[in-house]
């Protein structure tokens, strides 16, 4: 699979949209990522072009983007680049979206309390038969001349 993974930095530009399909849950939001240089004529650093990205993110992913982000915050996405194009009122139109394997706070530029969540409940396993963990019988010895030891009973 040639798949394009990426990493980005950037703040949430809009609040997730969570739902919850057939298919599992599901969220999705706007990232926007603005490169920033530094201006030597202004001895001072520059906003550049903005980029904006649309977030998708799937099962527990979703459900635990939807509870914790805000617009605003500063997060790092990690997941596949998905380009699209499609022609929407006599354009053509190109977005560029990001199937989030991983999103996360960035701690450079703040703070975060990390909680855990709650595992969904499981359906009952059946568990298996345990397996046979006694030791196979020792191999015969080979002939020395001596008798073999006997192990003495304790009475």
């Amino acid at each position: 699979m040639n798949e394009t993974m990426l990493c980005v930095v950037g703040n949430v530009a809009t609040q997730p949209v969570y739902r919850e399909p057939a298919s599992g849950p599901s969220a999705r939001f706007r990232l926007a990522v603005t490169s920033r240089y530094w201006d030597r004529e202004k001895a001072t650093w520059t906003d550049g072009h903005t980029n904006f990205f649309t977030v998708w993110a799937n099962r527990q992913l979703a459900v635990n983007a939807a509870a914790s982000l805000q617009v605003g915050e500063p997060v790092l996405v990690h997941g596949r680049l998905k380009v699209r194009t499609e022609p929407r009122e006599g354009q053509t139109r190109t977005s560029a979206d990001i199937d989030a394997v991983a999103i996360g706070h960035d701690l450079a530029r703040g703070t975060s309390a990390f909680r855990r969540s709650g595992r969904p409940e499981a359906v009952p396993v059946v568990n298996p038969p345990e397996p046979n963990w006694q030791s196979p019988p020792p191999a015969p010895a080979e002939h020395t001349g001596q008798q073999p030891r006997r192990a003495e009973a304790v009475t």
